[in-house]
C-alpha cells in the first residue's frame, strides 16, 4: 500500500504523526502489526500518522513501549498539550535515556539533570510570575525533568561528566534555602562513581570555549549526538564533523576547569557562604 507523504506543517498534530511513522518503519512494522501489538485499530494509528488527530495518552505510552522510542511520542504529546519544548529536545531526551556517556555544560543555571526538584520549581515558577508560562506548563516542565532524571537511574547507569560554570553555583535561584539544598545535592552527586563534576572558575574568562549550553551523548554503538539551544530554539546535532569539534572543545574545557577535588571544595565553600548569610 502506498502511504501518503506526510507534511509536518499540515496540522498541529502532524509532527507526532511523522515521528510515529518513522519509528514504526524503523521497526519494520505495518500499521496493522503495530495495532495488534498495542491493541489499537490500524485505522486509528493511520489517523494519528496522518495528523488528523492527536494520540490518546495510552496510545502514546503503548507505541513508545512497542517501538522502544525512549518516550518520544508521549513527550511530543506533552509538548502539544501544555509543555512547550524546544525543537529537537524530545528526540534528544529519547536518546539521552539510552546513552552510555553524557557530557554536560550549561550557562546561567545548574544543568537540568543535576537540579533538585525545589531548584527546578523555583526557576519555572519565576516564568509563571513573568507571564512567560502557565502554571500547567511550569508543572509539566518540572515533571518532565524529574522523569529524565529517573530514566538515568538504570542498571548500569550512564557515566555523567558535567562542567559547571562557577556563576551557576552562585546565582541565587529560589533563595538561600533552595540553594543550600541544591549545593548539598551536588556534593552528593560528586561522590558517586558514575559522576564527574568539575567547575569552570570565573577567572577562566575568554578561555571558556562555549557561549551556549552543550550536551554531548555517546551511545552504546560509539555514535555521538549533541544538543544545544538558544533562548528560543533548540538544535539536535548529528553531523560528525561538528560533533568532533564540540568534543574537542569540551575536552579543553575539562582541562582548564578545576580538578574534581578542588571543584568539590568550591561547591562546599559556596554552600557555606549561603549558610552563613542565612544565619544572619
Amino acid at each position: 500500500m502506498n502511504e501518503r507523504k506526510l507534511d509536518p506543517a499540515s496540522s498541529q498534530f502532524a509532527p507526532i504523526g511523522v515521528q510515529l511513522r518513522r519509528s514504526r518503519k524503523a521497526r519494520g512494522l505495518t500499521q496493522p502489526q503495530l495495532g495488534e501489538i498495542t491493541r489499537f485499530s490500524a485505522s486509528y494509528i493511520s489517523r494519528i500518522e496522518r495528523g488528523v488527530e492527536p494520540p490518546s495518552r495510552r496510545l502514546a505510552q503503548e507505541v513508545d513501549r512497542a517501538l522502544d522510542t525512549g518516550g518520544t511520542i508521549e513527550l511530543m504529546l506533552d509538548q502539544l498539550e501544555h509543555v512547550v519544548l524546544k525543537e529537537g529536545l524530545p528526540e534528544y531526551i529519547a536518546q539521552e535515556a539510552k546513552a552510555v556517556t553524557i557530557r554536560l555544560f550549561h550557562l546561567g543555571l545548574i544543568t537540568g539533570l543535576l537540579q533538585t526538584r525545589e531548584y527546578a520549581q523555583a526557576y519555572e515558577l519565576a516564568a509563571v510570575r513573568r507571564g512567560a508560562a502557565t502554571p500547567q506548563q511550569a508543572d509539566g516542565r518540572v515533571n518532565l525533568l524529574l522523569n529524565r532524571q529517573a530514566a538515568l537511574k538504570r542498571t548500569p547507569p550512564p557515566f555523567i561528566q558535567a562542567v559547571l560554570d562557577e556563576w551557576n553555583l552562585r546565582r541565587p535561584i529560589g533563595g538561600r534555602a533552595v540553594m543550600i539544598g541544591q549545593l548539598q545535592y551536588l556534593e552528593e552527586l560528586a561522590q558517586q562513581p558514575n559522576v564527574t563534576l568539575q567547575v569552570a572558575p570565573l577567572d577562566l574568562g575568554e578561555d571558556r570555549p562555549f557561549v551556549h549550553p552543550v550536551n554531548l551523548l555517546t551511545m552504546a554503538t560509539g555514535k555521538m549526538l549533541g544538543y544545544t539551544e538558544s533562548h528560543k530554539t533548540g538544535l539536535l546535532e548529528r553531523d560528525a564533523k561538528i560533533l568532533s569539534a564540540w568534543a574537542r572543545d569540551y575536552d579543553q574545557l575539562q582541562v582548564e576547569a578545576l580538578s574534581r577535588a578542588r571543584s568539590l571544595e568550591l561547591i562546599r565553600e559556596v554552600r557555606k557562604e549561603f549558610e552563613s548569610h542565612a544565619a544572619l
